[in-house]
This record gives structure tokens, C-alpha cells and sequence, in this order.
């Protein structure tokens, strides 16, 4: 045994990494896809083909063989639309991936908060830094979901149940709904903020989390951090303040230009 370990080189144990790094990757990539029940059907197959071979059913043996002979060739056929969105995948690199996920979140976050405001849906939206928000995620009912501007809408919805509370959004997940914020404390502020700025003006005072707050009576968008509410935004204000916050100063002009071009 002891002679085993001192025949491995740091090169197999490279080998054996990459490997399993590879391997790690393609289940993610089709965890909850078709291609991984038709993987499992592939792997019924060959567990059958050696069935076959090791109890001499000579006819089931040799349609199998033909079939597994050419399992190369089936595969790229059948996966081919799943081997193509991997190598995309596989081709992104994590600094694509982040900035391609705060140009979403960005954009979700600016569509809710600005339809809502001209419907005059009240909302509560937490959005999470680096002071971690358990006791408050605690607090609401799990969502876990990824982030859309529809869904965050029907969250808010008077018909929805949750719609009373705050949303807490995590990077591109939104992780709960209905959770309960601490009231502010601070005699100073102004009597015509309602419950929902009182929150979110609690919660930044507690918390380093930006919170946007839209008013259901006047229909504005507002921004709290650090225990200061900036009120009366407009959905450019809003962009442009969410950027200067979650956006390294390097990718803030890439992402005007994708917003641009999207209008």
C-alpha cells in the first residue's frame, strides 16, 4: 500500500482532477434535462448488454452489440442540441458568467420596480450584499427561484399572500418572500413615510442591503442604503444608481451599450 502512494505522481493526481472536474460539470450542465434520462436509458442498455453477454442470450447479445457499435455516432445525434449548449457553456468564462448576470439582475430588478410604480403595486426588495441576511430570510417563506420581473411582480400582486412582506434577492436568485423587516427608530424621519419605508430604512440601519421601495400610494421608486432614503426616483436613476453600487467600475460602460442596444 505504501509503495502504491509513493508510485503516484502529481501528475496523476491532476489527471485524476481534471477528470472528475469534467465529469462534475457535464451533470450539472444536464441535471434536469432530458439528456440525463436518456443517459440513464444508455446506461440500462449497456448493463444489459453485459447481462446478455455473461448469460448467453445469443440473439439479445447480438442486437445489442449492433446497437452499442455505433453508440458514438447515436450519441452526437441524440445530444446534439445538449453538447452544444454545454461547449457554450464550457466557452463562457466566470467573468462572462458574472457580467452577464448583473446585466440581468440589473435589468429585472429597473423592469419590477418601474412597472410597478405605474400601477401603483406597493413592493419591498432586498437586495443582498456582504452582511448575510438570516434572521430575515428566516423570517418569509422560501422561493428560491431565479430572478424575473414577472415573478417579482406577482409577488406583490394584492392577490398574493406574500405581498405584505419584503422580497430578499440574492445575486440572480430570489431567495424568499413575505419576510419581516425591523422598523426604523430614528425620530427624525419624516411622518409621511409609510410602513414599507419605515422597513427598509430599519433594515439598512441594522444591515449593509440596498433596498428598493415602491410606493403604492404615489407611485415613486425609491432607493435606501446605509439608513439615508433617496426618494422620487426615475427608472434611469434607479439603473444608474444599482450600477454604481453592485457594478465593478470597469464593466459599467459595457453595460449601458448592452442596454442601449436592447432599445
Amino acid at each position: 500500500m505504501l509503495e502504491l502512494i509513493k508510485s503516484i505522481r502529481w501528475q496523476d493526481i491532476l489527471d485524476i482532477a481534471i477528470v472528475w472536474y469534467i465529469v462534475y460539470r457535464v451533470m450539472l450542465i444536464i441535471r434536469g434535462t432530458r439528456a440525463a434520462q436518456m443517459l440513464a436509458g444508455i446506461a440500462i442498455i449497456i448493463f444489459a448488454y453485459f447481462a446478455a453477454r455473461q448469460f448467453e442470450l445469443l440473439t439479445l447479445y447480438w442486437l445489442l452489440n449492433t446497437f452499442l457499435s455505433s453508440i458514438f455516432l447515436i450519441i452526437i445525434i441524440v445530444f446534439q442540441r445538449d453538447i452544444r449548449r454545454a461547449l457554450t457553456q464550457v466557452g463562457r468564462t466566470p467573468f462572462t458568467k458574472t457580467y452577464e448576470e448583473m446585466v440581468h439582475s440589473i435589468d429585472e430588478l429597473v423592469g419590477a420596480a418601474s412597472y410597478m410604480a405605474r400601477k401603483r403595486i406597493g413592493a419591498l426588495i432586498i437586495l443582498e450584499r456582504e452582511t448575510g441576511l438570516k434572521d430575515y430570510i428566516e423570517s418569509g417563506h422560501d422561493i428560491d427561484a431565479h430572478l424575473s420581473r414577472e415573478l417579482l411582480v406577482s409577488l406583490f400582486l394584492h392577490e398574493s399572500p406574500l405581498h405584505d412582506g419584503g422580497v430578499i434577492v440574492r445575486k440572480d436568485r430570489i431567495l424568499t418572500a413575505g419576510c419581516v423587516l425591523p422598523l426604523t427608530k430614528n425620530p427624525y424621519i419624516s411622518k409621511h413615510l409609510g410602513t414599507r419605508h419605515r422597513a427598509a430604512i430599519g433594515l439598512s440601519e441594522e444591515t449593509d442591503a440596498v433596498i428598493i421601495v415602491v410606493s403604492e400610494e404615489r407611485g415613486k421608486i425609491s432607493l435606501v442604503q446605509h439608513g439615508a432614503i433617496t426618494s422620487d426616483l426615475d427608472e434611469a436613476a434607479v439603473r444608474s444608481r444599482l450600477e454604481a453600487i453592485f457594478v465593478p467600475q470597469e464593466y459599467q460602460g459595457n453595460i449601458w451599450k448592452n442596454w442601449l442596444g436592447k432599445h
